[in-house]
C-alpha cells in the first residue's frame, strides 16, 4: 500500500490553518510507494502573517491548472475564494482536486485510483472534491458551480 510523505499532511495545515498556501500538488514517489508534496504556491503574507491575496482567486486557479500534466496524475489541494453575492461576502472552501487525465497511463491511473483515500482521509477540513479527467472538468467556472452548490453548515 501506499504511504504518506512526512511533510504532506503538515504542509495541507498550513495552508488551512494559516493561508501560508493557495495550493498544493502531489504525485506519486517515482517508486511509487508514497504520496509527496510536488509543488506549492506560496502566499505573499504581511508584518500579521495574514495572507494577502494579490491575485484574484480565478487568476491563481488559471497558475494552477496549467501545472497540472497533461499525460499523468496528480491530487492536489487549492483554498478556493469566490463570491456568490456582494452582500454575502467573499467566501473560501478547500477543494480536494483528483486529477486523472485520458491520456495518463493506465498503471498510474489505477495507482492513484487506488491511493486517493490515503491522502483524502488525513487531509481534514476539505469542503469539496473535484475529480477531473480533462480540463474543462477542472476549470475555474465548473470548480465554482461545485463548490456554491454545497451550502455551508458553519
Amino acid at each position: 500500500s501506499v504511504g504518506l510523505g512526512p511533510d504532506c499532511v503538515s504542509t495541507f495545515d498550513e495552508l488551512k490553518l494559516k493561508k501560508t498556501y493557495s495550493y498544493i500538488i502531489y504525485k506519486l514517489s517515482d517508486d511509487r510507494k508514497t504520496i509527496i508534496v510536488d509543488e506549492k504556491k506560496t502566499n505573499i503574507v504581511d508584518d500579521k502573517k495574514t495572507a494577502i491575496v494579490d491575485e484574484s482567486s480565478e487568476l491563481t486557479y488559471g497558475k494552477f491548472v496549467d501545472k497540472l500534466p497533461e499525460a499523468d496524475c496528480r491530487y492536489a489541494v487549492f483554498d478556493f475564494h469566490y463570491e456568490l453575492d456582494p452582500t454575502e461576502g467573499k467566501r473560501d472552501k478547500i477543494v480536494f482536486v483528483t486529477w486523472s487525465p485520458e491520456k495518463a497511463p493506465i498503471r498510474s491511473k489505477m495507482v492513484y485510483a487506488s491511493s486517493k483515500d490515503t491522502l483524502r482521509r488525513a487531509l481534514a477540513g476539505v469542503g469539496a472534491d473535484v475529480q477531473g479527467t480533462d480540463f474543462s472538468e477542472v476549470a475555474y467556472d465548473a470548480v465554482l458551480e461545485k463548490v456554491a452548490k454545497r451550502k455551508s453548515t458553519q
